[in-house]
């Protein structure tokens, strides 16, 4: 189950889908990176620059579920793995939406032989830009009951 909690964290790095955090307003003079951000200035936290930082994840354009595994194969977090944002304004939401996602995922994979018909490197992973999202692109999947006794028909 580490590796499969590992790939659902993986997807959720990579499809970014809510790159842009929630506005801040600064509340006292700040030094960022060399620059000074005065009282009262008003931020956008870009949460995707985080999700693909090198200095967190080594190949960050590519997908890789060892991002979120130690030497052992055992599950690990990322202080840099933000999707549902950090801090006081943290998605409350976010443990229910982890837990839905393996469940979700895991029985998925219990259930059923997925099958593409294209081949794997022809497959385009990149989502689509909209505004201050990114859209998942649309794929074609096969879903193959894996029990023998059921067919498609009784599905």
């Amino acid at each position: 189950m580490p590796y499969t909690d590992a790939v659902v964290h993986e997807i959720q790095r990579v499809t970014d889908i809510v790159p842009l955090g929630v506005p801040h307003t600064v509340i006292r003079d700040t030094q960022f990176r060399g620059y000074l951000l005065p009282k009262g200035t008003d931020i956008f936290p870009l949460l995707g620059s985080a999700l693909r930082d090198p200095k967190y994840f080594s190949d960050p354009e590519n997908f890789n579920p060892g991002h979120f595994l130690d030497e052992n194969g055992r599950f690990k977090k990322n202080e840099a793995f933000v999707p549902f944002s950090s801090g006081k304004r943290v998605c409350l939401g976010e443990a229910m939406a982890r837990m839905e996602l393996f469940l979700y995922f895991t029985t998925l994979l219990q259930n059923f032989s997925l099958k593409s018909p294209l081949h794997p490197k022809d497959i385009d992973v990149s989502p689509k830009m909209s505004g201050f999202g990114n859209i998942p692109p649309v794929y074609q999947l096969s879903m193959l009951p894996r029990c023998p006794w059921a067919s498609a028909a009784s599905l």
